[in-house]
C-alpha cells in the first residue's frame, strides 16, 4: 500500500506535465534577408504591428512569433533615406505551417536603376539605365568606362561602390555610382590581389569584400571603409583554397564563404570572423562537387546551396548546416544538365535557380527550388537569343533576369514571371555591349 500512495501522485503529476505542454500551438518565428542598404531609417512591420528597425544588410528575425496556421505580412512602414532609397519586400506574406518562416526577400534600390558589364577583352565596363517597367537597356552617358586595369572578369556593386576584378593586372579597381544617372568616377587606387581574380563577394554587412584568385588558389581579403569604400587587405590574407576558384558566395547570415574550385573539382567552405573579416577552414572542407565547377550559388535562406559543374554538364546540390556551414550532397546529386553550365542565380525568394547554358544551348534554365529538400525539377529552358551565356544575374528585387552573351558581345534580359518564375525576353534584347562580355552586377 505504501508503494501504490507514492506511485499515484507520481502519475498525476506526470499527467500534469503532459497536459501543460498541450496547452497551446507551438510559436514560429518570420524572418528574412536585406540586400543593398545603403541609406538609414528602414522599418520593417510585421502585420502592422511589429517594427523592426534596420541598419544594414544582411539577415533579420521579427522577436514576436506566431501560432500554427495563423497569416503573416511583412510590409515596409519606412524607407531609408541618406540617401533616399525603394525597399520592396518579396515572398513577403503566406500562412505559418509549423516552421520557421526565413526566406522574406528585402531589396533595397536608389532612386537609379543600373546595370553594368565587364567586357573582357575590350578591357571597359559598360553601363546602362535599366527600365524598371519593361527592362529595357540604354547606355548612361560616357560609357563604356575604362575598367582602370586589364581583362575585367567580376563586378560587384557595394552601396554607392562598384568594384571591378581586372584578372589580367591582378587588381580590383573602384568606383563611385552616381544613383541619379548611373555614371562612373574611378575612385582611389586600385588594390594588388592575387594571380588572376576572378570572383568577388561582400559579406551582408557590406564590411569585407573577398577576391578569388583563379591562378594563385587563394582569396584575398579587405576591409572596407564605410565612408570612402577603399580597400584595406587584411594582415593575415590572402587564405589558401583549392586549385582555381572561380566563384564566390556567402550565407545571408554572414558566418560562411563557399567557394567553387574550378581545378580541384570541389567546394572550399570558410567560416567568417563578423568582427575581423577573417577566414577559417571549416571541418570537413572541400566538399566534393562535379569536374569544373565554375558558379556557386546559396538560397537567400541559407538553407540550400548549388554548383554548376561545367565540365561535368551537371548540378551539386547540398544542404546546409546553419551551425557548422557542412555541405551535405543533397539526394539525386549531382543532376545532368542539357548542356554545360557556366554560371548560377536564385532569385529572392528561394524558390527558382536560373542557370545559363553554353556548348551550343545558349539558354537559360529555370529549375524549381522545393522548399523542404532543395530538390530541383526543371521547369522550362528560355533561349538567350546570343552565344555563349555566362554570368547570370538577376535585378536585386528580382523582376529581371540578365546574361552576358561572351561569344556575340551582347546581353540579354527577361522579364521574371513573379508567381511561376518563367522568363520572357524584353523587347530590343539582346542589346549589344563590349567585346566578350563576362560579368553582370545590377543596382
Amino acid at each position: 500500500m505504501k508503494t501504490s500512495k507514492w506511485i499515484i501522485p507520481v502519475v498525476a503529476t506526470c499527467a500534469m506535465i503532459a497536459c501543460d505542454a498541450s496547452l497551446g500551438p507551438s510559436r514560429y518565428t518570420v524572418g528574412g534577408s536585406v540586400t543593398g542598404l545603403a541609406g538609414s531609417g528602414l522599418v520593417l512591420q510585421l502585420n502592422s504591428g511589429d517594427d523592426l528597425s534596420i541598419s544594414s544588410s544582411g539577415s533579420f528575425v521579427f522577436s514576436s512569433g506566431l501560432d500554427n496556421g495563423a497569416a503573416y505580412s511583412v510590409t515596409i512602414k519606412t524607407q531609408p533615406a541618406n540617401p533616399a532609397q525603394t525597399c520592396t519586400v518579396r515572398g513577403g506574406s503566406g500562412t505559418i505551417e509549423q516552421a520557421e518562416v526565413a526566406n522574406v526577400s528585402v531589396t533595397c534600390q536608389g532612386p537609379g536603376h543600373f546595370a553594368y558589364v565587364a567586357n573582357l577583352l575590350s578591357n571597359n565596363i559598360s553601363a546602362y539605365a535599366l527600365n524598371s517597367s519593361t527592362g529595357v537597356l540604354t547606355p548612361v552617358a560616357g560609357s563604356p568606362y575604362s575598367a582602370s586595369g586589364t581583362a575585367p572578369t567580376a563586378l560587384l556593386i557595394n552601396g554607392i561602390f562598384l568594384y571591378v576584378a581586372n584578372s589580367g593586372s591582378n587588381q580590383v579597381a573602384m568606383f563611385s555610382i552616381n544613383g541619379s544617372v548611373g555614371t562612373l568616377s574611378p575612385t582611389g587606387t586600385p588594390s594588388a590581389t592575387g594571380l588572376a581574380p576572378a570572383a568577388l563577394c561582400v559579406d551582408p554587412s557590406g564590411s569585407y569584400l573577398y577576391v578569388a584568385n583563379s591562378a594563385s588558389n587563394d582569396i584575398s581579403a579587405f576591409a572596407i571603409d564605410a565612408a570612402s569604400g577603399q580597400l584595406t587587405e587584411l594582415a593575415n590574407s590572402p587564405f589558401a583554397v583549392g586549385m582555381s576558384p572561380s566563384s564566390l558566395a556567402s550565407d545571408p547570415s554572414g558566418n560562411y564563404l563557399y567557394v567553387a574550385n574550378q581545378g580541384t573539382g570541389d567546394v572550399s567552405v570558410l567560416s567568417m570572423d563578423p568582427s575581423s573579416g577573417s577566414l577559417g577552414a571549416v571541418s570537413g572542407s572541400p566538399f566534393p562537387a562535379g569536374a569544373g565547377p565554375a558558379s556557386v550559388a546559396v538560397t537567400p535562406s541559407g538553407t540550400f546551396a548549388y554548383v554548376a559543374n561545367r565540365t561535368a554538364g551537371s548540378i551539386s546540390a547540398y544542404s546546409i548546416d546553419s551551425a557548422s556551414g557542412v555541405l551535405s550532397a543533397s539526394s539525386g546529386s549531382p543532376i545532368a544538365t542539357l548542356a554545360s553550365p557556366s554560371s548560377l542565380a536564385v532569385d529572392p525568394s528561394g524558390q527558382h535557380l536560373y542557370v545559363s547554358l553554353g556548348n551550343g544551348e545558349s539558354a537559360i534554365a529555370d529549375y524549381a527550388i522545393d522548399p523542404t529538400t532543395g530538390a530541383l525539377t526543371l521547369s522550362a529552358t528560355t533561349a538567350t537569343g546570343g552565344g555563349g551565356p555566362v554570368g547570370i544575374v538577376l535585378d536585386p528585387g528580382g523582376s529581371f533576369a540578365l546574361v552576358a552573351n561572351e561569344a556575340t558581345d551582347n546581353v540579354s534580359v527577361f522579364l521574371v514571371n513573379a508567381t511561376s518564375g518563367a522568363l520572357t525576353q524584353v523587347s530590343g534584347s539582346p542589346f549589344v555591349s563590349g567585346t566578350e562580355p563576362k560579368a553582370i552586377a545590377v543596382e
